[in-house]
């Protein structure tokens, strides 16, 4: 009895797989491509656009398993491979979803929570592979990963807004003792102090920010619901730089900065308006090298630059799906590189801007 042509077809499909990669094997290892040559606007996508001086400029983004790539390969083959995959273990390739908050380790390991996908993605660099981590509590998976930060081993610190704790995953992956059961209401950001090990989280619901040593006990809860300076409406990302705290104020339209330490008043940045530098749905925080502060305008989909004063820079982004525009972002994080990656929540990538320095100067 002959073949039919869709039995055949598999073995069709491999053959030609394997005439366009050649020598290629699974066992290559593979590189993070981070997608930067692929914007059809160019390479060279810069913020503000010239003639003004560049300040930032586009630096990849990230969306899943497309973006390693083996030696020898192209991007195009690699996407063959994935259709392969699908098309005979009728599986799709592992993609971002609607990606929540980001954080890059020393060893350029990027951690993505996805509310949607329900996990953490692991854009593994040294290993050369993307892994995905769905576990939060023994055999219990997330439900809802909002925050992530770094934890002391290589591991992290992942808050969970429905099951009402911080998750807190090794360096593999395997999920240890959580905290804050019984405690937090909403958990959404963290940020992690590697000087003292507290961990600091924004509980959205409570309109407080909870502090908590490395074993899980309460130290103590900073501020509580109000407008005043050190109260808060439905906070919820964080970040910590520099001895201050940085807390996304969201309900009450701004971000204060608390200092750590002494009785100094939280320095208030932004508030509700129709101008660029106005906040009216602030999400992510982050601070770089040069003590410029982040912040993510999810509803009028923009990235906004201040200085350390408060002083409004520059916008980047704006709404849609083109390179360096937004859909509704939410977290920021700002590597040793000063490289900006930026949570594109309902674009499923993670985008990511070099800072080129000279920042300050644009308010002077």
């Amino acid at each position: 009895m002959k073949p039919t042509v869709s039995s055949a077809l598999p073995w069709l499909i491999l053959a030609l797989a394997a005439a366009l990669t050649g020598c290629a094997t699974q066992s290559t290892p593979a590189r993070l491509h981070y997608g930067l040559l692929d914007a059809p606007e160019g390479k060279r996508l810069m913020w503000p656009a010239e003639p003004d001086v560049p300040r930032y400029q586009f630096a990849g983004q990230l969306t899943g398993e497309e973006n390693f790539v083996r030696e020898g390969e192209s991007k195009g083959v690699a996407q063959f491979f994935a259709w392969v995959v699908g098309l005979m273990e009728e599986e799709k390739p592992n993609v971002l979803q609607r990606p929540q908050a980001v954080v890059v380790d020393e060893r350029e390991r990027i951690f993505v929570t996805d509310v949607s996908r329900a996990a953490v993605f692991v854009f593994d660099k040294p290993a050369g592979e993307l892994k995905v981590w769905e576990f939060a509590v023994g055999l219990r998976r997330f439900v809802s990963p909002i925050g992530v930060a770094l934890a002391e081993g290589g591991g992290v610190w992942v808050t969970d807004s429905e099951l009402q704790i911080v998750a807190h995953l090794d360096a593999q992956g395997n999920p240890l003792t959580p905290i804050g059961a019984g405690v937090l209401q909403r958990p959404t950001g963290i940020a992690r102090d590697p000087a003292t090990g507290l961990l600091y989280v924004a509980d959205t619901y409570a309109h407080d920010i909870k502090v908590f040593g490395s074993d899980g006990r309460l130290e103590k809860v900073i501020g509580e619901r109000g407008e005043g300076p050190g109260e808060f409406n439905f906070p919820t990302h964080i970040a910590l730089a520099h001895g201050k705290l940085y807390v996304t104020d969201t309900m009450n339209n701004r971000v204060q900065v608390i200092p750590l330490e002494g009785d100094a008043k939280p320095q208030i940045i932004g508030r509700r308006g129709l101008y660029y530098g106005n906040l009216v749905r602030p999400k992510g925080v982050a601070v770089d090298s040069e003590n410029n502060i982040y912040i993510v305008e999810s509803y009028y989909d923009n990235l906004l630059v201040f200085n350390e004063a408060g002083e409004f820079l520059m916008p980047i982004g704006g709404v849609g799906q083109g390179t360096g525009n937004f859909y509704l972002p939410a977290g920021v994080w700002v590597d040793s590189f000063d490289r900006v990656f930026v949570a594109d929540t309902f674009n499923g990538r993670v985008t990511i801007f070099q800072y080129l320095g000279g920042a300050k100067a644009d308010a002077e």
